[in-house]
């Protein structure tokens, strides 16, 4: 069977057994959807070949360490490593969105995509499993209120009510939340990639 007719799972399993030319079928047959979720992204064409160019590469690293995990799910996987990538360019380039812990804080503003496709829907299903699991760190009068506001989008006056605390402490547990939350994501590395 032709390298063209395998599953990227097949491909993935003979380029870790020294078959080269599977790590090429794999690049080829996912270049155009990884390059164009890079590039709409960046709008800048060298930008975007530099970023997919480094995306390979910690493809090559990662399945060369033997470390890959991801069977079956091969382009989500290369597409999540692609995001890593394109949010440590704009951050070495100070170009992130800043967010602050105003009441109106809503985790997913900072990841909306006004154009969504089969690869960013993957990718922001991984990012809400990601942060339902650092939700999951918090303690629990803290997760109560980040899961009123950010999946129920309840106001702090209602969730002052549900929860029989006051609004200030309402407003109090979701900053600490934000604040634990991002402790979280720096002790887990999420999203940098180092």
């Amino acid at each position: 069977m032709g390298a063209h007719n395998q599953s990227d799972a097949l491909l993935v399993h003979a380029y870790m057994q020294g078959d080269e030319s599977a790590i090429c079928e794999l690049i080829h047959r996912h270049k155009q959807k990884v390059f164009g979720f890079i590039y709409s992204k960046v709008l800048d064409k060298e930008v975007a070949e530099d970023i997919f160019q480094d995306t390979f590469i910690k493809v090559i690293h990662t399945l060369k360490r033997r470390v890959y995990n991801e069977e079956g799910k091969f382009l989500p996987w290369v597409i999540r490593i692609a995001h890593n990538l394109v949010i440590d360019y704009f951050r070495r380039n100070n170009r992130m969105p800043k967010f602050d812990n105003r009441e109106d804080f809503n985790i997913f503003s900072v990841l909306s995509d006004s154009t969504p496709n089969v690869e960013t829907e993957i990718i922001q299903g991984q990012i809400e499993e990601d942060l339902r699991r650092l939700i999951d760190e918090l303690p629990e009068d803290q997760q109560e209120v980040v899961m009123m506001r950010i999946y129920k989008d309840m106001s702090f006056k209602e969730i002052s009510e549900s929860t029989g605390v006051s609004i200030n402490t309402a407003l109090g547990r979701m900053r600490y939340a934000l604040i634990n939350l991002r402790k979280i994501v720096e002790k887990h590395n999420i999203i940098l990639t180092n």
